[in-house]
């Protein structure tokens, strides 16, 4: 197919998604070796195991629409969120994206070039850190300036020397927003958790994947991990990067999606087999983390490729 470039920005490249994998466009706007602003609105036909080794890159990405979750660890990819990722020296980057629904999302990449060479001469004394300050962000749903600022990349609609001048300074305030939402913040990350405290979350991580529909007492929960509940909730969070009740959300919201996509169940059919005695709050909280109504979901993931 070929893709509708009139929504985007008329310098930069558009590409089109294979039409054997499913529909849509990509959108890429490069400079030299500094950055890329990457525009994606497509969907996969079915579902689409993504795996692949990130390069050496700091990267920052609102998704407006997406339906999957990355593997080890797992974790939900949630519409609406600001996601961080580091690239260079990691294991490859594992997802799982849901066939049918829209991946919708715009981003920013800075290359070394950038981060460890550009920004230095321009701030020279400046201890910026910029690999912990993305590191630090994670993946959030408040970052309500990211937000204003990665949507008014995606509307520009400029040419020429404005269109490069304007994304040069939206790519520094990009960064200059994430070195100040790190600057008073103590990062908190799974490298710091000695080896007994990680082997022991995932104790409690496969439990909870087997368990995930049933209510389950913290306490419960600690005394499977030899662990007091603060130590526990911390341990947790820092592991997965989410609390233990987001974990156990996220958990139940993607089978509802499975059950959704490929079950003639009713909602509330579903939001009892996940975990949820109210169909109305199992339906409040899947719009949170899916950008859709339970009937919306399945129309889409159940709509003809």
């Amino acid at each position: 197919m070929n893709p509708d470039c009139s929504k985007y920005c008329r310098i930069g490249s558009c590409w089109s998604l294979s039409d054997q994998i499913g529909e849509g466009a990509f959108w890429i706007y490069s400079q030299k070796d500094l950055f890329d602003i990457k525009i994606h609105d497509f969907f996969f036909y079915e579902d689409f195991l993504m795996e692949f080794e990130l390069p050496e890159c700091l990267s920052i990405t609102h998704y407006e629409s997406i339906s999957g979750e990355e593997l080890a660890p797992y974790r939900r990819l949630n519409a609406g969120c600001i996601k961080t990722f580091i690239g260079g020296g990691y294991p490859p980057y594992r997802a799982l994206i849901h066939k049918n629904i829209p991946i919708r999302s715009i981003g920013i990449e800075i290359m070394p070039a950038y981060y460890e060479d550009y920004l230095k001469r321009q701030y020279p004394g400046e201890n910026l850190r910029p690999r912990d300050a993305f590191s630090h962000v994670g993946q959030t749903m408040d970052f309500p300036e990211m937000v204003v600022l990665l949507n008014q990349v995606k509307n520009y609609r400029g040419d020429g020397i404005a269109a490069k001048l304007f994304y040069e300074g939206k790519v520094a305030e990009s960064v200059s927003l994430i070195v100040e939402r790190n600057k008073n913040s103590k990062p908190e990350s799974r490298s710091s958790l000695h080896i007994q405290d990680i082997q022991r979350i995932e104790t409690v991580t496969a439990y909870l994947n087997d368990h995930y529909a049933y209510d389950i007492p913290l306490e419960r929960l600690a005394k499977i991990a030899c662990m007091g509940m603060t130590k526990l909730k911390t341990s947790f969070k820092q592991f997965h990067g989410c609390t233990v009740t987001e974990y156990i959300q996220q958990r139940r919201i993607g089978q509802a999606e499975h059950l959704l996509s490929d079950t003639d169940f009713s909602i509330g059919q579903i939001a009892q087999t996940v975990g949820y005695s109210s169909a109305s709050r199992f339906a409040e909280l899947f719009r949170k983390f899916t950008g859709l109504l339970p009937g919306e979901f399945r129309k889409m993931a159940k709509r003809e490729a």
